[in-house]
């Protein structure tokens, strides 16, 4: 009964299973892998910013270039406050609000984006509290560059004069006639009564969207397994009983009531036609 099993149609079927099933493991092994390496970079990410807060401050030269072994470390940097820019739709505590952004001003020319803190409400230059003269030291968290639209950033266009929308050398070089540090620091205390914006984990190091993702992607290779293996036992099950019918006979008889049906409404359409047609006497 299970002869069909040789035939070149079965063959290809069962060829495709035997490759299929272990692509959709493969594919769904490699999917949870990328979520547990999320969820990893997550631990690791939220352990280095503990222990960055005890960690001493270190020159800002000692830090760079940035990369997620360095994103929250303490650093301290001297110059002169310099450009000042607001940074709007930046929430703290579920309330509206924005940074208050002041580049400054190193000996070697180049310029470190400081948030002095954080305000409440829409942008207003009038509320924002001077930066102070002078030569000035300042510690605080050392931050990644910002990409607009990824991790709450905005990812409008076309800001009033005197704000921005991300933070980020590429954005700031628009705006400023120096360069400026691909990096940025937000002070441990808010100056000037601000409040102190908190430090944020780098991009792609934390359970985001995409990490649940690679999870959602897991459980859909993992159905394809079960969904290959159902369809081939359907398959041949279907096939198994139209084998055992053709031996049983079944099948013939079902043709022979096709054929016998199909003569029947051939004979009927010659006696309609027959009666259809005029006889010579009425000619």
């Amino acid at each position: 009964m299970y002869r069909f099993l040789l035939t070149p149609r079965w063959w290809g079927i069962n060829v495709f299973v035997v490759l299929a099933i272990p692509f959709c493991i493969f594919m769904g092994s490699w999917q949870l892998g990328r979520f547990e390496d999320r969820v990893q970079d997550h631990e690791t990410a939220t352990t280095q910013h503990e222990e960055a807060r005890r960690d001493a401050p270190r020159p800002l030269a000692e830090l760079l270039p940035l990369d997620k072994s360095t994103v929250g470390k303490q650093t301290t940097v001297t110059g002169r406050y310099a450009d000042q820019l607001l940074v709007p739709e930046r929430k703290l505590d579920d309330r509206e609000g924005y940074y208050v952004l002041t580049l400054l001003r190193t000996d070697d020319g180049r310029a470190l984006p400081v948030v002095r803190g954080w305000l409440p409400g829409e942008p207003d230059p009038a509320k924002v509290p001077a930066p102070p003269t002078g030569e000035v030291t300042v510690t605080g968290a050392l931050q990644a560059p910002e990409s607009p639209g990824s991790n709450g950033v905005s990812g409008r266009s076309g800001w009033p004069a005197g704000q921005t929308g991300s933070i980020s050398a590429a954005t700031l070089l628009n705006l400023v006639p120096y360069d400026v540090y691909d990096a940025w620091t937000t002070l441990n205390s808010g100056d000037s009564g601000m409040r102190a914006v908190p430090v944020s984990a780098p991009q792609n190091s934390g359970l985001d969207l995409k990490a649940f993702q690679n999870l959602g992607y897991t459980a859909e290779w993992f159905a394809f397994v079960g969904f290959v293996i159902f369809m081939w036992f359907r398959l041949l099950r279907r096939e198994a009983e139209l084998a055992r019918d053709a031996e049983l006979g079944l099948a013939v008889e079902d043709a022979e009531d096709v054929e016998a049906t199909e003569t029947d409404a051939e004979n009927a359409g010659e006696e309609t036609e027959r009666a259809a047609r005029p006889s010579p006497s009425n000619a």
